[in-house]
């Protein structure tokens, strides 16, 4: 497909404005239509007995199909990440009390980031992928805490490590393994890749 055609009808199925964010910086054009799915119930089944990446990538093949049956023909993307502590999950803090206790449990430890991503048209599913990042928090101090929930206010408690990477919140960390778009929440290449055989970026 020539970059003088146009791409077909392109749909993100998340509210994430870090997802929304990084497909708008690689120059696509596409709308945010948010999958209607309870993510807490198909993560509550899973959690006994599933790999917390397969759980990553079922919500992400969950989210693309609910938005795909709603909108013939266009390609619908959609993305979930699960924080893995290796014996557990954790979900988004939501207040200033669950921010500080999850930075509590997460400092000085490894933990994991199982990004997903999911491409459906219609009710085919078409494409999935998973990565993973492993990240190092030192040993934080409650002071430093504080400080770093005084200065990120709100904001921080939609994201599901109580941190943003991208900001003052990668001063909490000695080692990080794994792609810049796998930690933000969407394996960004490997999705552009996709995209490309589906005419649904131009060239």
């Amino acid at each position: 497909m020539s970059g003088a055609m146009m791409a077909r009808r392109l749909i993100l199925a998340s509210g994430s404005a870090a997802r929304r964010q990084m497909l708008a910086n690689a120059g696509l054009v596409f709308d945010v239509v948010p999958a209607d799915i309870d993510e807490d119930a198909v993560r509550d089944v899973m959690m006994e007995a599933a790999p917390h990446q397969q759980i990553a990538v079922v919500l992400a093949e969950t989210k693309a199909l609910s938005a795909a049956a709603a909108h013939s023909g266009a390609i619908v993307v959609g993305s979930d990440q699960i924080l893995s502590t290796g014996e557990r999950i954790l979900s988004k803090p939501g207040s200033r009390e669950g921010a500080r206790e999850t930075l509590r449990m997460l400092r000085g430890r490894t933990h994991w980031l199982h990004s997903a991503v999911a491409v459906a048209v219609d009710d085919d599913l078409v494409w999935r992928t998973v990565e993973t990042a492993t990240l190092t928090m030192r040993d934080v101090r409650d002071e430093e805490i504080e400080r770093y929930l005084d200065a990120a206010g709100q904001s921080i408690f939609g994201c599901v490590g109580a941190y943003q990477i991208e900001g003052a919140g990668i001063r909490f960390f000695e080692r990080v393994v794994g792609d810049h778009f796998t930690i933000m929440g969407m394996p960004l290449l490997p999705l552009l890749g996709q995209l490309r055989r589906m005419d649904g970026v131009p060239a």
